[in-house]
């Protein structure tokens, strides 16, 4: 694809072909894995029978925490704001760290299926399982799943011309389809799809956006010379201390 079509808005064939590559790749995957999984007990359903391998539980790992909101959220605040944005995503690395060698084999061990169910368990009470489930639902509907959503959406939008409350719709079907019908590994399994995708796809945008802007040293260079962001924070008019870029930072 020439360089101009990549700077256009306007939708060619060659992004319908991948448009529609992709919704039925992810379908596919989905069909395939309701096919095949258990989902004759819950252990099935929800667990996926404990039988997932560690590489597609982990590709689904990151594929729940990364997405649109990323792609285009975090990185048009990186883009207009800088890149201490980042910080929000390199602090929960060592979050789920912690939780995957420390928290996660008590869980297991415990036998629950999910953290609600462990905290009756441990405490005991059926009170403090329902808060929990209802306010992790609120949290999750109100912060992840609404602003990747919207997010996704936008993309749908902006590519295919699609109204954009008709592109939530569509990605909420898409998602029901095989989360329903296939459970947990019908989930890990369209997350691993999508982990390949993503980071196929972050690599060469990656490559794209370099090359853009005339190779790394001139990205360097540009990027001492950015205006400050004088957003008023509460403490300091022009806020230097977070946007300022300092003489050192290459050192």
């Amino acid at each position: 694809m020439s360089d101009d079509k990549l700077g256009s808005t306007e939708l060619y064939w060659e992004d319908a072909v991948v448009i529609s590559l992709y919704f039925i790749m992810v379908l596919a995957v989905g069909a395939w894995s309701s096919w095949r999984s258990k989902r004759n007990s819950v252990s099935g359903y929800f667990l996926a029978s404990r039988s997932m391998h560690w590489i597609p539980v982990g590709a689904s790992l990151f594929a729940s925490n990364i997405g649109s909101g990323h792609f285009i959220g975090l990185t048009g605040s990186g883009a207009s704001s800088g890149i201490g944005i980042a910080g929000f995503e390199l602090n929960a690395m060592f979050a789920v760290l912690i939780l995957g060698w420390f928290f996660v084999p008590v869980y297991m061990a415990s036998g629950v299926y999910t953290m609600p169910e462990y905290l009756r368990k441990r405490f005991g009470g059926q009170r403090i399982r329902i808060y929990l489930s209802v306010l992790a639902l609120l949290l999750y509907i109100f912060t992840k799943i609404s602003a990747d959503l919207y997010a996704g959406a936008i993309f749908i939008n902006q590519s295919i011309k699609l109204n954009l409350y008709a592109s939530v719709l569509t990605l909420l079907a898409v998602a029901a389809i095989f989360t329903i019908a296939g459970g947990l590994s019908a989930v890990i399994w369209t997350d691993f799809v999508q982990t390949i995708l993503m980071l196929v796809g972050a690599m060469v945008l990656a490559v794209k956006s370099i090359s853009k802007v005339g190779g790394y040293s001139q990205l360097v260079k540009e990027f001492g010379n950015i205006p400050i962001n004088d957003s008023f924070v509460g403490y300091n008019d022009r806020n230097e201390s977070c946007s300022a870029v300092p003489d050192n930072y290459m050192s």
